[in-house]
């Protein structure tokens, strides 16, 4: 089965180049995404998550355009999705049953069982899911529902969640697909910029790596503390793909890269940092659409080397370098033991047991 390697050679680039910010400048001054092209996806249902703005919103609109036959929105906001729809429809010569809205908030544990239970009864195949919503907010605040650090809870803890959900969905539905579903996870170049210094370092490794990342002991930096949920989102990739085979889903991770027209860093917008840092990013920065392009490829090209995988710019890199050492081995494992632990309620042991045995 393939897997995050722990041989690093293999890719072109080494994980602490892949990891630089020189190496992203040269990446994003460059590299110009190709258009999805020669993909006909007539047959096929999807689910973007994150949908009605941004590069979810262009990443749905680029699965229009390859045909998909259901396209599945799901939000926070309906009414912002009903939005979006008519947006994706303008022009376009679609069936309005083509595209649906649902809802789906991350921030509650209950709202992702909701939607993965419709998924199961309402959907007849799941062949495609991007996971893209998520939150870059500029001030701390906890969940109020499961008292952890917020960013932590929706960018991984809520997306690790829904991810386990799918699987028995896909599952359940296969009989109805010619080969493996896609499960892409937006994540980014930025989950190998940080020191993740409330972990690694410590000796010895804290008890629960969730209760330090909770701690309201101390300022944290809200930048850095995004980064950590993303790299999070990789260290459970690469433990995921242990367990699913690609041949019932193909899990990757791939990045837009840097893009502007989004509402990840909605909290931000309006403060005279970020302000004049979007000035100086605007020349060299992905449109959304551009940007989408990255997902896109991601969901419908490549095969099962990107299993366990990270795509930038349409190309596999390596994981953030902390994945391949003895240190990042052992959070791993202790992560993923805790995020099951967290999740127990949805039955995500049982869940994985009876994907990996089938």
């Amino acid at each position: 089965m393939a897997t995050a390697s722990k041989d690093p050679s293999k890719f072109k680039v080494t994980p602490e180049n892949q990891a630089s910010l020189p190496h992203f400048a040269y990446q994003q001054l460059t590299c110009r995404p190709k258009p999805i092209t020669g993909v006909n996806l007539s047959s096929k249902t999807a689910i973007v998550t994150g949908s009605n703005t941004g590069v979810g919103l262009e990443t749905a609109r680029q699965l229009l355009d390859l045909g998909v036959n259901r396209l599945i929105l799901a939000v926070r906001n309906e009414a912002k999705g009903a939005a979006a729809a008519a947006n994706l429809t303008k022009g376009r010569d679609v069936k309005q049953a083509t595209i649906e809205v649902w809802n789906l908030d991350l921030s509650v544990y209950d709202s992702i069982l909701t939607f993965s239970a419709r998924a199961e009864k309402e959907l007849t195949t799941l062949d495609i899911a991007v996971l893209n919503a998520g939150i870059g907010p500029v001030t701390r605040c906890f969940n109020p529902h499961t008292g952890h650090d917020e960013v932590i809870q929706v960018n991984y803890l809520s997306t690790a969640l829904l991810a386990i959900l799918l699987l028995p969905v896909i599952q359940s539905k296969r009989q109805h697909q010619s080969g493996p579903s896609r499960m892409t996870i937006v994540n980014s170049e930025v989950s190998g910029w940080t020191n993740f210094t409330e972990v690694t370092g410590k000796k010895p490794t804290p008890s629960s790596i969730l209760a330090a990342l909770d701690d309201k002991d101390g300022k944290v930096d809200m930048v850095d503390r995004m980064y950590v949920s993303k790299l999070l989102g990789q260290f459970f990739l690469s433990e995921i793909a242990k367990v699913v085979s690609p041949s019932l889903a193909i899990i990757n991770a791939t990045s837009p890269s840097l893009v502007l027209e989004t509402e990840f860093n909605r909290d931000r917008d309006g403060t005279l940092i970020y302000t004049i840092g979007k000035l100086a990013m605007k020349k060299v920065a992905n449109t959304a659409a551009v940007g989408a392009r990255m997902i896109t490829d991601a969901a419908v090209n490549h095969g099962d080397e990107t299993h366990g995988q990270m795509l930038s710019f349409q190309q596999l890199v390596p994981l953030a370098p902390i994945i391949y050492t003895e240190e990042g081995t052992k959070i791993s494992k202790q992560l993923w033991e805790e995020t099951l632990s967290e999740l127990e309620f949805a039955g995500v042991r049982d869940i994985l047991e009876r994907v990996k045995s089938s």
